[in-house]
Order: C-alpha cells, then structure tokens, then sequence
C-alpha cells in the first residue's frame, strides 16, 4: 500500500472509531497508541534502579545502643504520595495519630518516582488528614539518622533496605500481601522478597501474619482491622432497593471487569434495582447505574443506608468494604476466598465462587426477601475501634526501639 493509500485507510478508520465509540473511546486509542509506541509501561515499575535492595547477603546497621523506655523517639514512616480519600494512607495516619499521641515525633518520607512537589503533597496530607502533625520531606533529600523508620510497602522497604548502612531500627506495616498484586514476574519476585529483609513486622488483620509466617518465617505483631462506627451504622432499617459495588477499574484486586459482567446480568433479571457505583469516576457500565465517583466515608455511609445488596470483591487481603457495609445494614456479595473467611466471620455475608452468574445470583437472593433485617445484619457487626490497632503498632514499635 502506498503512503498515501495508508494514510487515507488510517483516516477512514479514525473516523469509524470516532463514530462507533465516541469522542471519549477514540481519545482513549489515541492515548493507548501512544503509550505504547512511547514506551511508557517503563514507567509502571514503582522502583528506581538504586533503590532495590537483595535480601541475600543483606547487612543492615544498627544503633549502638537503646534509647531508656519512655524517652520520646523520632519515627519515619516511608510512603508514597497519597491521593485525598486513600485507605492505605488512611489506615497509615491513624498509627501515627496513635504514636504522636503518645508523644513520638513522626516525620514522612515521600517516595515520588515522578519528582513531584513535596508542598503539594503536603498541602494534600494537610487538607486530607488534619489530625497528622508529622513533618513531611522527600526521600530525595536523605533519610535522616533517626531512632526508627517504617516502610509501608514494597517498594519503601527497598528503599529502606538498601540504605544498608544508615543505623536506625527497621519496621515494615503490611496491608496486604503486595506481590498478588502482579503476574509473576520482576515485580513479584521483589515483592516476595521484602518479607526476607527481617524487618519487624507488623500486619493489618491476622490473615497477612498467618501468610508470612507460614510462606516465610515471619513473626508479626497484627493490628486488627477497624471501622468507624459513627460514620458507618444503621439510620433506615426499612427494607430496601438497590445494590452497590465499590468499582475500581485501575486497581486489578477490585475485580472491576467481574463486578461488572456480574451487575450486568443481575440488571437482566432485576431491571427494577437501582445499581449504585462508587470509587472511579470515569467507570463506563453496559447497563443503567448511577456513578457516585469519589465519596467521603460519611456520604458512602448514607449510600449504604439505601441499599439492600452490595459486590464487595476483594482477591487479596480482605478490605473495609464488607465490614462497613454489614454496619449499614447491607448484605455483602464476596468472592469466596480460605484468606478473608478467616478474618471475617459473619453469618449474613454471602460468599460464593467469584463467577459473574456466581456473584449475580446471590446479589438476586438478597434483594428477593430471602436475607435478613437491615436491624438483624446491622446488629450483627461486633464494632472494632482503630485504637486497638493503634496500641499493637505503638507496641511493636517501641518494643523494637527499647527492646522488649
């Protein structure tokens, strides 16, 4: 074919792009086109080459000596930069709300792999949680020589591990087992990985401390799961219409793709229940919803309180969805998985295979009349406050600063 034949075929097939998907649809080619010519999935690997670290051969230094119990200590958490509203950062700044109360100094080292403003992320950590008082900097700038530091994810214990020779005491707050996260491949192998460096651990709910010590010898202090009672409790206990799902398209543990095909159906046998979505506000649906994008956790709570049934999907560590939702008296639609029936036992969950007939038919059982009262699911939710994960972290991390 000629150059120009090409480049008439190219144009007709624009145009029948921009017809058939819309303006929306054709941008999104346009940008995948050029991410990939670009090269830009080089982008996606979260770590700079200098800041991986080997747990072979691994030689972390250590303070001479032990602060006396009791004398304020300086503690460095290492993190990403958050996003306004996100759960782990949320669940992060709650432990250091815990240590500043108690008197600690906390400071932020932000990892940026993109070099970005540390006042804006500062401004954003300002505005999103202004309880935190901790001083924020850049890990570009060197890690201080401090009494302690804690990585909260793969990649920051790298960062932490390979700066081998800085004498501080090493801690690692684990959410969630972070190489299912990827294919088995680089990422994964340097996941796996950090459970070797021999930080102390400290794990988000007794599934993750069961995994580590089982796959790698890990003895972890576990900060149970929390939920916040005074925003998400019982207002309408009047049976309800409607189901809701906690999309997110970006994030492959959420099962977006599942969550959908599963609604799908469920609208084709129930056209008269509103959908509800929330959490990406660019998700695109093949059926009627309603998208709520991004929500306070005082808004989600009204939502919950409209709902009879919700897809709570979640292929790695369990998340906060379910809980919450029982709170509100919504029956939650789960994946079933050995890993989070261990850390949540409610009778009124409905765990099934994670198929979209498997997950529809069950969001069918529970708006048909066959579950329980909103009163009965809200009352059966035992209320666990984040202060008892607050006592485990400040424990763990004064025990490995002071010594047992």
């Amino acid at each position: 074919m000629s150059g120009v034949g090409e480049s008439a075929a190219r144009s007709r097939e624009a145009l029948r792009l921009l017809r058939r998907q819309g303006a929306r649809g054709f941008a999104q080619r346009v940008a995948r086109v050029a991410y990939n010519r670009l090269g830009a999935s080089s982008l996606e690997f979260p770590l700079r080459f200098e800041d991986v670290a080997d747990s072979r051969g691994l030689k972390l230094a250590a303070p001479a000596a032990r602060p006396a119990r009791g004398t304020p200590l300086t503690i460095g958490w290492i993190c990403t930069p958050p996003a306004a509203g996100s759960g782990g950062h949320t669940t992060m700044f709650r432990m250091i709300e815990a240590l500043e109360a108690a008197g600690h100094r906390c400071v932020l080292y932000l990892y940026d792999m993109f070099d970005g403003d540390v006042d804006r992320h500062r401004g954003v950590i300002r505005g999103s949680w202004p309880k935190v008082r901790a001083e924020v900097r850049s890990v570009a700038d060197g890690l201080a020589p401090i009494d302690a530091y804690v990585a909260t994810s793969w990649p920051t214990a790298h960062v932490l591990a390979s700066r081998d020779d800085l004498a501080t005491r090493r801690l690692y707050f684990v959410q969630d087992f972070e190489p299912w996260f990827y294919p088995q491949g680089a990422e994964y192998a340097l996941a796996e990985d950090t459970y070797r460096f021999g930080f102390r651990t400290i794990t988000v709910g007794r599934m993750l401390a069961g995994m580590l010590g089982e796959q790698f010898g890990v003895e972890a202090a576990v900060a149970e799961f929390g939920w916040d009672d005074a925003v998400y409790h019982l207002t309408n206990p009047q049976p309800r219409n409607g189901v809701v799902f906690y999309a997110r398209s970006d994030t492959a543990r959420r099962g977006f793709a599942l969550g959908l095909l599963a609604l799908r159906e469920f609208h084709r046998r129930h056209p008269e229940q509103e959908i509800h979505l929330f959490g990406d506000p660019t998700a695109q649906v093949p059926f009627p919803a309603t998208n709520h994008g991004r929500m306070t956790p005082r808004q989600l709570g009204e939502l919950y309180n409209r709902c009879a049934a919700g897809v709570a999907l979640s292929f790695t560590n369990l998340s906060l969805v379910p809980d919450e939702m029982l709170a509100c008296g919504v029956v939650p639609v789960c994946g079933e998985s050995p890993y989070a029936r261990a850390s949540l036992d409610n009778p009124h969950v409905r765990w099934v295979p994670p198929t979209p007939l498997g997950l529809a038919e069950a969001l069918s059982d529970a708006v048909s009349g066959r579950s329980a009262s909103p009163a009965e699911i809200s009352a059966s939710v035992r209320p666990v406050a984040w202060d008892t994960a607050q006592r485990a972290t400040l424990a763990a991390i004064e025990d490995e600063v002071y010594g047992a």
